[in-house]
């Protein structure tokens, strides 16, 4: 249950300093690193800015939606996964727009802090609100059991296509982009590639360390090395415009994301024997 595993810290504890204490700032640090000094006779100065915005904006939100896909493709304990990423919506309520403000100071991009504020609002707390309101109503009227095992089910398939039609958007608007500036969507993959596999591997070599068991820890790698891409385009859009370079990157973050993510799915599933001897007890797993 959540209960129990909110009894288990460890993991937690992983995800919260690698996500909030680590992957924003090094995300900074490795992409303004490839666009203003390898990259710097290839791409202007004012647009390398605006690509590092957009990756700012990726590393400052670890996913809140896609992760369930990863843990549920590495066999990872959902109601582990869904603390943590619960956690994580909570945190971002209060250091996405700081943290966001914060390095893109740092980075000489000024960005109104209400317009940060206002889309955490829009896209994290509004959402979040209505999940509550809606498990509260149903738990009340049809109980817990209804609600985990017919209701949420009903949205299963929803959930897939709500992905598939924010991709489908997002894509729409920046295709004719993507197209027509291939080298620049290589060159911004690359520091995005590495930040993904550099978060995943701190997560899951702390977690082994730790000796967590791999149900745990591959999804504390996930949640780190993947973003909350809808909240990074959406910000990106309002703060920068749909054209800029900003948006692009954050495009660009989506594009680079499902292929690496499957990369890691397979690493995580090949090193299971890593964390054989750290399996919890079968009571203790729910």
């Amino acid at each position: 249950s959540i209960v129990n595993a909110a009894k288990k810290p460890k993991g937690l504890i992983v995800t919260c300093t690698v996500n909030w204490l680590i992957k924003p700032f090094t995300m900074y640090a490795i992409s303004a690193f490839f666009f203003f000094v390898v990259f710097k006779g290839i791409i202007p100065n004012d647009l390398a800015k605006e690509y590092v915005a957009g990756a700012v904006l990726l590393g400052a939100a670890p996913c809140t939606a896609m992760v369930f896909v990863w843990s549920y493709l590495t066999k990872g304990d959902p109601a582990y996964t869904l603390v943590q990423v619960a956690i994580n919506d909570l945190i971002i309520l209060v250091l996405y727009a700081p943290i966001v403000a914060i390095l893109l100071g740092v980075g000489n991009v000024a960005v109104p802090i209400n317009t940060l504020i206002l889309s955490t609002v829009l896209f994290v707390v509004i959402p979040l609100l209505l999940g509550v309101v809606t498990r509260t109503f149903i738990i009340k009227n049809k109980g817990l059991h209804y609600f985990e095992t017919v209701f949420l089910k009903k949205f299963d398939k929803v959930t897939i296509i709500g992905l598939l039609l924010t991709l489908v958007i997002i894509f729409s608007f920046q295709g004719e982009r993507i197209l027509n500036n291939p080298l620049h969507i290589l060159l911004i993959a690359i520091p995005l590639t590495i930040q993904t596999l550099f978060i995943f591997a701190i997560a899951y070599t702390w977690a082994r360390l730790w000796k967590l068991p791999h149900s745990i820890a591959a999804p504390a790698g996930m949640v780190g090395a993947s973003n909350f891409f809808e909240l990074s385009v959406a910000v990106a859009i309002s703060l920068f415009g749909l054209q800029s370079g900003a948006t692009l990157a954050t495009v660009v973050g989506v594009l680079v994301e499902v292929p690496v993510m499957l990369l890691l799915v397979k690493v995580a599933n090949s090193t299971v024997g890593w964390f054989q001897k750290n399996e919890l007890p079968q009571s203790l797993r729910s």
